[in-house]
């Protein structure tokens, strides 16, 4: 289905302008992307966090059905990147929703919720998913504020236009250190199960929190991703990119392309784009050897017919153009043939040279001049003997190659096949919309791929129309998540599994 209006529409509407100060700091990126080897890996980010690690309640208020609770700490990204997190960003603070009365003083489960993007301080995840999660299944929540939002929101900062590129990683890497400092708390009062959940944006540092976990844990991410290049650098985020700054910044500045593009890697690169266009390609010449069949039909019966030589030779040349005219459409792929890696024009070299109907090429002069024709448009440049130079200009190449740029530095990040897999699969389920216009999805790595045992269940709906309208589905999956923990493992199962782990 095509990707919704109503996502683009609302998006246009939107005056936010991400990443205004460019890609940040080149020692502070050489810094994450070395970082990201560390908390990326379970082993090594769980020993980061102590398991007494000092959080300090400063409020709590009692309500008649639940108990509100408001503490703080200092984020854990800062004591091992010192300078890294801005300042106002420093001190984390999260609210704790609680019942008065446990359903079972044995069973006492906790959810944390992570915020999206734009979804400053804690009002609303409070009132649309703690309150009815309370009311509806005894279930307790820790809201925690996001770096760079609300009260952790630098001075300079205009509402959620983060400045840098930067600013995402590290705003991941602070989640991901504080969700354990929190998980450690639930453990040391008696809370469990456990679990993480997060809508857009909040769903992804879920997942990412959640992979450095080493005991069951629920994940339930609602509308998130496998990995953020897709969703800035093609879903409709990316139009609210400052990408003249990032493009001018990242060839004035040659450490942004001499030195930190090494650091990164492209996940879902170009082999995947190379298997479906081999796939499109194939089903593309059988529609060509039709056409020709076609054209050597039409091609008998008109000399047959003596007296209209010059109507045969006339039908002829409309065919020849018909049966090219693949060539024509797919013209704008012969641009982006220099940006294919070297693997890559290997693949299709092998594919193409090897393929089975490119025999046709050698069956009649008329196909194999169409043919030819097609192959120039197709192949790419390595492949061609006798190839012309693209004019590019220097613009295009900038603008490319900072995209790519973009595209490696969150896979690098961000992409979960560069985390560890949760230690139990099977209690986590995501929510998918089918026509999100802000995750696209062609070309990206599925969850169940990623992770074998994870549950993926999918909404006919855009992002937005889902964020709206299906609030009730989310909550009913993260409960029917904590009821498949209590199902597989049940309290004491949870005790014992945190004894052999310590």
């Amino acid at each position: 289905m095509p990707p919704s209006k109503l996502d683009s529409l609302y998006r246009r509407m939107l005056i936010t302008r991400f990443f205004e100060k460019g890609w940040g700091k080149p020692e502070n990126l050489h810094r994450v992307f070395q970082f990201r080897k560390i908390i990326s890996c379970r082993e090594t980010c769980f020993k980061l966090v102590p398991r007494d690690y000092p959080v300090e309640i400063t409020k709590k208020k009692k309500y008649s059905d639940s108990t509100l609770i408001e503490g703080t700490f200092t984020t854990p990204l800062e004591l091992h990147m010192p300078g890294v997190v801005p300042e106002a960003a420093q001190q984390a603070y999260f609210q704790l929703l609680l019942p008065n009365k446990w359903n079972n003083e044995q069973h006492k489960p906790i959810c944390i919720h992570l915020a999206g993007t734009g979804d400053h301080f804690f009002w609303r995840r409070r009132n649309f998913i703690a309150k009815p999660l309370l009311k509806d299944a005894n279930i307790g929540s820790i809201i925690l504020e996001n770096p760079f939002y609300g009260l952790r929101k630098p001075d300079d900062q205009i509402r959620s236009n983060l400045h840098n590129v930067s600013d995402i990683f590290v705003m991941g890497g602070c989640l991901i250190l504080e969700c354990l400092v929190l998980l450690h708390w639930c453990e040391r009062n008696g809370f469990g199960p456990l679990g993480i959940t997060g809508l857009s944006m909040g769903g992804h540092m879920a997942s990412l929190a959640a992979t450095n976990w080493p005991k069951p844990l629920v994940l339930v991410p609602c509308l998130s991703w496998s990995t953020a290049s897709a969703v800035f650098t093609t879903g409709v985020m990316s139009q609210s990119i400052n990408w003249d700054m990032l493009e001018t910044q990242y060839y004035s500045d040659g450490q942004y392309r001499e030195r930190l593009s090494k650091m990164v890697t492209i996940i879902d690169d170009a082999f995947t784009a190379g298997q479906k266009f081999i796939q499109n390609f194939n089903q593309s010449l059988h529609e060509l050897k039709e056409d020709i069949d076609d054209t050597r039909k039409i091609q008998t019966l008109e000399r047959d017919n003596d007296g209209n030589n010059n109507k045969t030779q006339s039908h002829l040349l409309d065919n020849a153009d018909n049966s090219i005219f693949l060539s024509k459409t797919l013209e704008n792929r012969q641009l982006d043939s220099n940006h294919i890696s070297l693997p890559l024009k290997e693949i299709l070299s092998e594919n193409i040279s090897g393929n089975s109907e490119l025999a046709l090429c050698n069956s009649d002069s008329t196909e194999g001049s169409a043919l030819t024709k097609l192959m120039k448009f197709i192949l790419p440049m390595s492949a061609q003997n006798k190839a012309k130079k693209i004019d590019i200009t220097k613009t295009n190449w900038w603008e490319r190659e900072a995209l790519q740029f973009m595209r490696g530095m969150m896979d690098e990040c961000t992409h979960l096949k560069n985390f560890s897999i949760p230690f139990d699969t099977s209690l986590i389920i995501a929510v998918c919309a089918r026509d999100d216009a802000y995750v696209p999805r062609d070309g990206c790595s599925s969850l169940e791929d990623i992770w074998p045992g994870a549950e993926v269940r999918y909404l006919d709906a855009g992002h937005v129309s889902a964020y709206v309208l299906h609030q009730k589905l989310f909550r009913s999956c993260i409960i029917e998540a904590f009821d498949r923990a209590k199902k597989i493992y049940g309290k004491e199962s949870f005790k014992d599994v945190s004894a052999a782990m310590k």
